[in-house]
């Protein structure tokens, strides 16, 4: 399998008054074939709704719906009796399921910024489930789903980290990608900019805010942040 770059201005947009959301994969309105996911990762969007405003009560089915909260707040409500506010750090996890009914709606007084994210359960039909949990992101892997962290219905492996640039490029050494042998993988950077290293011997892949790598087993080795305010997620997929 060949290296997938996504880069972020080839992404899907969606502009409202009151939302601007980048779409890594086909969405709603934006259907492109070559673009429809990458294993079971279905959807990746990056949302910045703006104060007051957000989703009303919309249904999903049989699939595990992942928020990663970057900015502000974002109250949520389902028809499983939850009503919750993510806040910056924190990570919701639900699995719809049969079927759940929800509403997400900035309550705060500025943009909220988030990243949702949509993979295909192992199977269909499971009892809907919700659970959400603060993380403190520092410079190596801090686990959002999987061993140790959340559990969705599907044997899928999130991390996040914020590594730090050095003053003198590669005084440091790269944060190594931990996606297990045999598992292929995808990283999205939510914010600055870095570079993945291959075990090809080749260059240096450059990545910035936005942009996407799905890679096949051990294609991709080490991410070497080359500025500030670095954050990326990496997921291992099965």
């Amino acid at each position: 399998m060949a290296l997938v770059f996504r880069p972020a201005a080839e992404r899907f947009h969606t502009q409202l008054d009151w939302l601007d959301s980048w779409h890594t994969f086909s969405f709603a309105g934006h259907h492109d074939p070559a673009w429809m996911g990458f294993g079971p990762l279905r959807v990746i969007n990056d949302d910045t709704i703006a104060p007051s405003r957000g989703f009303g009560m919309h249904p999903h089915r049989d699939m595990e719906i992942i928020t990663v909260m970057v900015e502000g707040e974002l109250s949520h409500r389902d028809s499983m009796g939850h009503a919750e506010v993510l806040n910056a750090g924190e990570v919701q996890a639900m699995g719809a399921g049969t079927g759940v009914v929800h509403s997400e709606i900035n309550q705060g007084e500025r943009p909220c910024r988030l990243l949702q994210i949509w993979i295909e359960p192992s199977a269909a039909g499971a009892p809907p489930t919700y659970a959400q949990q603060a993380f403190t992101i520092g410079s190596c892997w801090t686990p959002l789903v999987g061993p140790g962290a959340m559990a969705i219905h599907r044997p899928v492996r999130l991390w996040r980290a914020q590594p730090r640039a050095t003053a003198i490029p590669g005084a440091s050494p790269p944060l190594e990608l931990p996606v297990g042998t045999g598992h292929q993988g995808w990283l999205q950077m939510i914010n600055g900019c870095g570079l993945i290293h291959t075990n090809q011997g080749l260059e240096p892949i450059q990545v910035q805010r936005g942009d996407g790598l799905g890679f096949a087993p051990g294609e991709l080795t080490a991410f070497e942040a080359i500025g500030p305010d670095a954050d990326l997620l990496l997921f291992e997929l099965a």
